[in-house]
C-alpha cells in the first residue's frame, strides 16, 4: 500500500538530520539538501520522502535534474 508522502517541518528535519538550521540553508543554497515547499504565507516544509532520501545517503544526494539521484 502506497503511503502519502507527508510534509515536515524544520524541527522535525533539525531532528533527523543533526545539521543546524543555518548548515541546512546553506546546503539547500548549494544544492546538497532538498529545497522547502511553501505551504502557506508564512510556512515552508520538506517532503518527507525527501529528507528521507538525503538521511539514507547525504554525500550523493542531488536535487532532482542535477545529474540523477
Amino acid at each position: 500500500m502506497h503511503r502519502p508522502d507527508r510534509i515536515v517541518r524544520m524541527k522535525t528535519v533539525l531532528a533527523r538530520t543533526g545539521l543546524s538550521r543555518s548548515t541546512i540553508y546553506r546546503k539547500m543554497a548549494e544544492g546538497t539538501f532538498p529545497a522547502q515547499l511553501k505551504i502557506s504565507t508564512n510556512g515552508a516544509g520538506w517532503r518527507e520522502s525527501d529528507i528521507d532520501r538525503w538521511v539514507a545517503d547525504p554525500v550523493r544526494w542531488r536535487q532532482e535534474g542535477e545529474g540523477g539521484r
